[in-house]
């Protein structure tokens, strides 16, 4: 069977945690920054998590991560 390999722009944008969660960055927060308030501006530097749903389809771009 051939190697599988890791989709890099997923690699980038995603991390697995210990649990087997994926982790990623929130959006919305690279210009346009003076009509957000400073409030959303600092949840919006929190990570995220990727919902169960599209779990599985992340995890198959990242096989070597797991």
């Amino acid at each position: 069977m051939p190697k599988l390999k890791t989709v890099k722009a997923a690699a980038k944008r995603f991390k697995v945690t210990a649990n087997g969660k994926i982790k990623r960055g929130k959006a919305f927060k690279s210009h346009i920054l003076s009509s957000k308030t400073t409030e959303r501006k600092r949840k919006l530097r929190m990570a995220g998590y990727v919902s169960p749903c599209e779990t599985k389809r992340i995890k198959r771009m990242l096989p070597n991560s797991l």
